[in-house]
């Protein structure tokens, strides 16, 4: 028999629905996909009951809150299970995610389409986070702009790049914090950073944990290549800003030729 396609839709509290033909299976499981070459630990199992109309539904609730990762979906049927291909997903809650005040622990999902053509859902769990807007490259200079959602800047708040492999390499930086000490842009300029990889942080307050910067809150689970941004060349050097596989912002340094 042919596993049925599920579609998705997911509100914008978060909360997935999954639905499939009815008559397919007892419950979905979701796994934490594990790292290489380790075992799998984290499983979660979601009822599927009947919707009318020929149709079956399984609801993902806000909580429990899902460790960042990502997450397979599977059809339980007893003892076996099937992963699922997709059917229609319905992102729209998540377009303008970005736009929303998030003042407590941000917890994101976000329904995709894995490469080897699963359904899966990518999950990110932070105690803050940084979310990148803008970015630009003008002339020998990167200016980013960002948002802090679960905490705010206040007097002593400093953005940190740091050397990737770089044995403890910083660059500390002053942001430009607008009113209500949520946005905020910082400029960097590029001819001061050796080769190599450099990771965007902000502190927001002495001696509070560094909050990585990144751009989650919105449909988009692996942004690496579907926003890509050109480099600037400034002597020997270009310079670079790009997304990561985990969707932080990051900037890339290399020698011309």
């Amino acid at each position: 028999m042919t596993t049925p396609r599920a579609g998705c839709a997911i509100d914008a509290e978060g909360r997935i629905t999954f639905a499939l033909p009815a008559g397919h299976g007892q419950g979905l499981l979701l796994r934490l996909r594990p790292k290489k070459g380790q075992p799998e630990e984290t499983l979660h199992v979601l009822d599927l009951g009947s919707a009318g109309e020929g149709r079956a539904e399984a609801v993902l609730g806000t909580e429990p809150v899902l460790a960042e990762g990502r997450w397979d979906v599977y059809l339980l049927d007893g003892s076996e299970r099937t992963r699922l291909r997709p059917g229609p997903r319905d992102l729209r809650a998540l377009v303008d995610g970005h736009l929303r005040e998030r003042r407590g622990t941000p917890a994101v999902r976000v329904p995709y389409v894995t490469k080897d053509g699963y359904l899966a859902v990518r999950t990110w769990l932070r105690p803050a986070h940084a979310e990148a807007g803008r970015v630009d490259i003008t002339g020998g200079t990167l200016t980013v702009s960002a948002r802090l959602h679960g905490a705010s800047l206040v007097d002593g708040a400093e953005v940190r790049l740091r050397l990737r492999g770089g044995e403890g390499t910083v660059r500390t930086l002053e942001p430009l914090v607008a009113e209500g000490g949520r946005s905020f842009s910082f400029t960097v300029e590029d001819a001061s950073l050796d080769i190599g990889i450099w990771d965007m942080f902000v502190r927001p307050a002495p001696g509070a944990p560094m909050i990585r910067l990144a751009r989650l809150l919105d449909d988009v689970a692996d942004r690496k290549h579907v926003h890509v941004y050109p480099g600037a060349t400034v002597g020997e050097v270009v310079v670079r800003p790009y997304y990561t596989v985990d969707n932080d912002l990051s900037l890339e340094v290399k020698r011309t030729g």
